[in-house]
């Protein structure tokens, strides 16, 4: 099925009719990268690139879309027969889906005409954006509650249909267990999971008969919503009646709490639930969650199996967006050649980084991330790749104000070839490797990069050639200040 490309700023096809007019057909090369950690976070999730490459590969114009192209009345008849049959044919680099990111670092790097480059620059901000947004609070939110069982349910509070499936399949990725949506579940594979509305409860004439119905027709480990009326003058007490009965059968059941004071409850429950030799009762916790309230619940010592997380997970909570921008990096000059460019700017933190470039993890001994290096990717002259064995000084990539020197011990080069000439070079991974990838990932960084309040930044650095090409071009362009 095509992808509509007018999902997509329209600046992009005014610039685009204007590449075209003037014959400006060279190729460029574009890369994406983001400058924050969302959530005053100190690391990010890498999200949304199988979803992105699909959709590029599909990025199409309808009749229907040159019509309305058509009937704005800018746009020259030659060159929406152009749009007409326009077809990515470019090539993608990108990280691995799931891979730990940090500001700075290109993420995706795209080739193309630069009329192909400016078309996806909306759809690949739009779907990368949003997905890492997710994994990376689904991220979060898994970490603070001691890497347990979090279960995303943020369907009815998701923006449309389209980004209800996109945040179930980001907040899988980032390590949530199971969701809610069943269309995800259909789609992507992800588990489904779901106990109880209040109106299920409050459809019977006791809690009893509602929680006993439920179990008779569900018998595998059914979960009790206990607060619809007292949480622990009547839900508990009801819930229990139901699980001895269970119990007697040599089966289990849980409970759900999605109000009040969550951490006395809890312990409340934990306890009156014990005392009735309901040992394997598990506690399910919903009512609003975020990673902070998670984890303040967990270094209390909360009974909690499953964390329930909806709202904040699905919309990103306190951080609406993720600051990922998608900036021209090199251009071809008359000659075939790529030459490199940047942007300028009077903040330091928004002046690019020139050229076309590659992203180096590096490794200790201990296997153990220490820092990222960006150096420049030339096949024709790999001479600034970054070599095991060697010494290297850490820029700062934005502004030379310190630097200091590490021993490399390992390094990869993180930017693959994905599509060439418009086709996926990659088989599509199943979720669950991608997720498995994130939670690998997450080990190898200190927990001082990972905590949820006042982490550590982690490094990312330049090599020192590339240094010195930022150094010229910024000589050369504002002169020597």
């Amino acid at each position: 099925m095509k992808q509509s490309a007018l999902l997509s700023d329209f600046y992009a096809l005014t610039m685009a009719q204007g590449y075209w007019l003037r014959d400006y057909r060279q190729e460029a090369v574009f890369e994406m990268f983001f400058r924050r950690q969302p959530f005053g976070g100190g690391f990010s999730v890498f999200a949304g690139l199988e979803t992105l490459l699909e959709k590029i590969r599909a990025t199409g114009f309808y009749p229907e879309d040159i019509a309305y192209l058509d009937n704005l009345g800018i746009f020259d008849k030659r060159f929406l027969d152009y749009l007409s049959a326009f077809k990515f044919t470019g090539k993608i680099w990108s990280m691995d889906e799931g891979t730990v990111i940090f500001p700075q670092e290109p993420i995706i790097r795209v080739q193309g005409t630069l009329i192909e480059c400016q078309i996806i620059e909306s759809l690949l901000l739009n779907t990368v954006n949003f997905q890492s947004l997710i994994a990376t609070k689904a991220a979060r939110v898994w970490l603070a509650s001691g890497k347990g069982r979090v279960m995303e349910f943020g369907l009815r509070r998701a923006q449309g249909p389209d980004g209800a499936l996109s945040a179930s399949r980001a907040a899988f990725i980032g390590g949530a267990e199971s969701t809610s949506n069943v269309l995800a579940g259909k789609t992507f594979g992800i588990p489904v999971m779901g106990t109880m509305a209040h109106s299920w409860v409050m459809s019977y004439p006791g809690e009893e008969e509602a929680f006993q119905a439920y179990a008779d027709i569900y018998p595998n480990h059914p979960v009790f919503l206990i607060d619809t009326y007292d949480t622990l003058r009547s839900g508990i007490q009801n819930a229990a009646a139901v699980g001895r009965r269970l119990a007697a059968q040599g089966r289990t059941f849980g409970v759900r709490l999605d109000s009040g004071d969550i951490h006395y409850l809890s312990m409340e429950v934990r306890k009156f639930l014990d005392a009735q030799g309901l040992t394997d009762a598990t506690i399910t916790v919903s009512n609003d969650l975020d990673e902070s309230i998670i984890q303040t619940l967990t270094n209390a010592g909360a009974p909690i199996n499953t964390w329930g997380v909806g709202t904040q997970l699905v919309t990103g909570g306190s951080d609406a967006a993720f600051t990922g921008v998608y900036k021209l990096a090199a251009k071809q000059d008359a000659g075939g050649s790529f030459q490199p460019v940047m942007k300028f700017s009077d903040h330091p933190e928004k002046t690019t980084n020139p050229g076309i470039k590659q992203v180096w993890r590096l490794v200790d001994a201990n296997g153990n991330a220490v820092a990222d290096i960006l150096s420049l990717d030339d096949p024709a002259d790999p001479g600034d790749a970054v070599v095991p064995g060697n010494r290297y000084a850490f820029w700062h990539p934005s502004a030379d104000y310190r630097h200091f020197y590490h021993d490399v011990t390992a390094a990869e080069p993180m930017l693959k070839l994905r599509m060439d000439r418009g086709e996926l070079l990659c088989s599509e991974t199943p979720l669950a490797e991608i997720q498995k990838k994130v939670k690998a990932g997450l080990e190898i960084f200190d927990s001082s990069y990972k905590r949820m309040l006042n982490p550590h930044i982690y490094k990312v650095s330049v090599t020192a050639r590339l240094r010195d090409l930022k150094l010229d071009l910024i000589k050369n362009h504002l002169g020597d200040l």
